[in-house]
């Protein structure tokens, strides 16, 4: 079977669970094949972890310099895998560097485009949310080799150990004048909870929290769950939480299986980011609040009141 390029999203020394699931949905089109850019012995570290999620070949694209530049050496690397194995398609997750990553890697290969996948069959057709949430469209690609960006969360990611290929190729010389080169890197405090973006539980909380203290309840809950905390985006810009964790348009996209909403109106910036959960829970003291109408499981009531009762409840049963 033809490969279908997945680029792998990494520390340097551990997998992200995205690529883990764009390996399950390359499986729908064809044998996923690994590309990993870093710096001399990523891919070595990689390997077996990738191996044991599907990929049948990983393409070790490694250089001193793949660190210090943003974008550019991911761009080369997926372009250089391409020239070798003649791919099916290629796969990047949905992120913010990964969209960014699908389109120069696109414009290169005078490539079909397809963003924020969300669903993918063996044909190559896509299910697409767009225009901020608004429509759900079917897209295919007609020119060229589809490149698509898979939204974070969209597939399942799912174990299928097999014998992984190497292939080690030489990428060039990053065009130093035309990259935009890392000066600094600073950690972010993540603390112990699981990553916005790989979580499988998020609790949310908006405006009707009522300020910074009023997130405690919103943290509390996540933690009773194992999950992550997300704010909207008018909790952010109120100074209630930080923008790291912001989910909607313009923050993050996630698509757990459970999402909790505290006191978020359900503005479509909003619902753009998480309504492709799986199960979505709403609490709202407004009946008429726009995140009812979509949640699976809607509570008319103070979340001050109803959120406490929650975590004690699940505290109770864990």
């Amino acid at each position: 079977m033809p490969h279908v390029l997945v680029l792998v999203d990494h520390d340097g020394e551990r997998v992200h669970k995205s690529t883990y699931e764009l390996l399950a949905a390359a499986r729908r089109l064809g044998d996923p094949a690994a590309v990993v850019a870093g710096t001399p012995g990523t891919a070595a570290r990689l390997k077996e972890s990738l191996a044991r999620h599907g990929a049948t070949c990983v393409y070790a694209v490694e250089s001193d310099e793949a660190d210090e530049f943003l974008a550019t050496p991911l761009v080369d690397a997926l372009e250089l895998a391409a020239g070798v194995a003649s791919p099916m398609a290629v796969l990047v997750s949905a992120t913010t560097d990964g969209k960014e990553v699908a389109g120069r890697l696109a414009a290169r290969l005078d490539a079909g485009l397809l963003i924020d996948a969300v669903d993918l069959d063996s044909s190559g057709a896509v299910t697409q949310i767009v225009f901020g949430g608004s429509w759900t469209v079917r897209s295919e690609v007609t020119h060229g080799l589809p490149v698509i960006a898979v939204r974070p969360g969209a597939f399942e990611a799912e174990e299928h150990p097999v014998e992984a290929e190497d292939r080690k190729l030489a990428p060039p010389p990053v065009d130093q004048a035309a990259s935009a080169r890392v000066i600094e890197r600073r950690a972010v405090l993540a603390g112990g909870r699981p990553a916005l973006t790989e979580a499988t539980v998020v609790v949310s909380g908006g405006r009707g929290v009522a300020g910074a203290d009023g997130f405690t309840l919103v943290e509390e809950l996540a933690d009773v769950l194992r999950g992550a905390v997300g704010a909207s985006r008018a909790a952010v810009d109120a100074g209630y939480y930080p923008h790291q964790y912001q989910v909607g348009q313009t923050g993050k996209t996630v698509s757990p299986q459970l999402y909790i909403a505290l006191g978020i109106s359900g503005a479509i910036q909003h619902l753009a980011g998480m309504q492709t959960s799986k199960t979505i829970v709403a609490v709202n003291k407004d009946p008429e609040a726009p995140v009812l109408a979509l949640a699976d499981y809607g509570v008319v009531g103070d979340l001050f009141e109803v959120a406490p009762q929650l975590t004690r409840e699940l505290a109770a049963r864990r």
